[in-house]
């Protein structure tokens, strides 16, 4: 394989995630087999290529495109870079938030902590990658060695069961380490918000475990918030009451000094409730899934007469683990998963459980290797951006938006969305790559740049992709989904997509503007289910160019309004958003520049379309 080829097979959307290449109920082993079929191959590529339309991007239309793309994209760096330059007389006023960079002459905007904390970690999360996987090698071969039958490649049940419990009674272990390391003695509340957690799930009557699952999940994440993390130094006072000064006989003093002593050991990152929020997801998921087991334990592979150690996805997460899996230790081995347990991606306990069951066939060297390179490409851009566009360190020094031209003000905000998706791309592909070396396929969480996406519903479907696929298993589809078929319908369904939004903005983080953000996104849906009832495809069928038109000029709406929601939510706020529009509008020349920016996002919106066009010649549908 030539090097073109190699970093051509980087962008493939299988390197990515293979669940982007084959269907949910398709297992992986299938396609390995099928890849040396030339006769298979060829019949596939048949049939993909009678459903889809002809290419256009060798149209004239579409050289129209690529004309005025040469020049807007170009144009769009420099005028973020131009409002950057130390030649700017707003410079001083960020300077202090900028530092020195690996860029000869440029100096680096690290001001965003999230990011900072990334950045400075990487060589300790990287060390940690490797020596994970490899002490557990070194685990397995001493401390727990698995005895095989025989020469299959198919291991039997036994050898199934050998394997998990070698694999969860190693992630239980480096799970406690983990924990102790992270966060120092908190490590014991985080055990008993789970060990409470699993009580719900396997002390309660079976009626009640999915209102009390929720109750106590929602509720951790508002006592999180509300007490701090519980300080040990405030539940002495609460216990002891507050010191009373000169007073040599109170008790009290010592057992808050005490409790503040102990708050001294908080670990690597003491302010552990922070990150807790993607713990809580999964111990809702082993709540939930061990509610349904309970109605399902005719559904084994076995009896669905389907290869348990070649599963689908759809069946690796909808056919419930053995009863016997539904363990302490599974449920913290699952929980804590050391390479998942900060950010995610988020995986299902029942799909956890039969990976470390049976190794899934997803998972070979090579694409695990192009991944690795595709996320040190992203680095580097990143890195890059940071080095030339000082949007963050502008937007965190309280700028007068008023003094930016309303070009500086739209790119400025545009690119700012885009570091926001770098970096939380970065730590998510990191810890997946994590995953993937240590034997774990989880799915991929970003599937589309965040300047590939048009439609408001289709955006949800491609950011935070294990998030909303979780919120489809465990709220949305118990809600009853969704129907447009009458008005009754309608109104249910809007309900529905306000409460899945509204706990995805608690989920996020407990404030105000996240929750402004998550009824916004909800409400510029609207827009778009109201156009394809009114404008339902198979009415244009004869008429396929008026109708791409009229869709592009439809998308082009959308993606202005899901920028301002984004912004809102995670950038400036409102009243920010709001001082950044009466800025782009305070004279005519930003109404020229927003004309000018819809055609661009009209071009831009028509190579999304012709993308995704590609994709369906080569028998793949994202529906994002």
């Amino acid at each position: 394989m030539g090097v073109f080829s190699f970093f051509r097979k980087i962008y493939d959307l299988d390197t990515l995630d293979t669940r982007f290449t084959i269907s949910t109920s398709t297992p992986y082993k299938t396609v390995i087999d099928a890849r040396n079929d030339a006769v298979a191959s060829k019949e596939r590529a048949a049939k993909w290529n009678s459903r889809a339309r002809t290419s256009r991007w060798n149209t004239p239309e579409f050289y129209l495109y690529y004309l005025y793309l040469m020049f807007v994209i170009p144009y769009m760096f420099w005028v973020a870079y131009d409002a950057s330059r130390p030649t700017d007389p707003k410079y001083r006023k960020y300077q202090y938030l900028l530092s020195d960079g690996w860029i000869p002459g440029r100096k680096i905007d690290a001001s965003d902590a999230q990011y900072r904390t990334f950045r400075n970690n990487i060589p300790y999360m990287a060390a940690l990658l490797v020596f994970h996987p490899l002490l557990r090698r070194l685990y397995n071969a001493i401390v727990y060695p698995i005895k095989t039958a025989g020469q299959s490649t198919r291991p039997t049940p036994e050898e199934a069961d050998q394997r998990l419990n070698q694999r969860a009674s190693y992630d239980f272990g480096f799970a406690l380490i983990y924990l102790v390391a992270l966060h120092g003695v908190s490590a014991f509340k985080i055990l008993i918000i789970l060990y409470l957690n699993y009580q719900v799930a396997t002390a309660l009557p079976r009626k009640y475990i999915p209102v009390a699952t929720w109750v106590f999940n929602i509720g951790t994440l508002f006592a999180n918030e509300l007490c701090k993390g519980y300080k040990f130094g405030d539940i002495a006072v609460l216990i002891a009451g507050a010191p009373v000064k000169n007073n040599l006989l109170d008790s009290g003093p010592a057992l808050v000094s005490w409790g503040r002593w102990l708050d001294g050991y908080g670990g690597i990152m003491g302010r552990w409730e922070i990150l807790f929020n993607i713990t809580v997801l999964r111990l809702i998921s082993f709540n939930l899934d061990y509610y349904w087991s309970l109605d399902r334990r005719s559904y084994s592979p076995i009896e669905k007469q389907v290869d348990p150690a070649s599963l689908s996805e759809r069946d690796r997460v909808t056919i419930p683990a053995q009863a016997k899996d539904f363990s302490f230790r599974n449920y913290v081995a699952y929980t804590i998963y050391a390479p998942l347990y900060l950010t995610g991606p988020i995986i299902t306990f029942n799909d956890f459980i039969s990976q470390l069951r049976y190794k899934p066939a997803s998972i070979e060297t090579p694409r695990t290797i192009r991944y690795a390179v595709r996320f040190a490409f992203t680095l580097l851009a990143m890195e890059v951006i940071l080095h030339y566009d000082y949007v963050q360190a502008i937007s965190k020094a309280s700028p007068a938006w008023g003094e930016y031209t309303a070009a500086q003000l739209s790119l400025l905000s545009y690119f700012n969305l885009h570091l926001i998706w770098l970096k939380l791309l970065l730590p998510w592909r990191l810890f997946r790559l994590w995953s993937l070396v240590d034997g774990v396929d989880p799915p991929e969480n970003m599937i589309r740049c965040v300047s590939n996406n048009w439609s408001t519903l289709a955006f949800w479907r491609s950011w935070h992709r294990s998030f909303y696929r979780w919120s489809l298993r465990y709220i949305y589809v118990p809600l009853g989904g969704s129907s447009f078929r009458t008005a009754r319908d309608a109104a249910r369904s809007i309900l529905t997509y306000v409460l899945v939004f509204t706990f995805v903005a608690l989920w996020h983080d407990i404030q105000l503007r996240l929750l402004i953000w998550g009824w916004l996104v909800v409400f510029f849906m609207l827009p778009e289910m109201a156009a394809k009832f009114l404008f339902p495809k198979r009415k244009w069928e004869s008429r396929p160019t008026a109708y791409r038109m009229l869709c592009c000029v439809g998308a082009v709406g959308n993606v202005l309004m899901m920028m301002m929601a984004n912004l809102v939510g995670f950038a400036v706020g409102l009243d920010g958003l709001q001082r950044i529009i009466a800025g782009i509008f305070r004279d005519f020349s930003g109404f020229t520049f927003i004309v000018c920016a819809c055609l661009a996002l009209f071009v831009g919106v028509q190579v999304m379309f012709e993308i995704r066009e590609t994709e369906a010649r080569h028998g793949i549908n994202l529906k994002c």
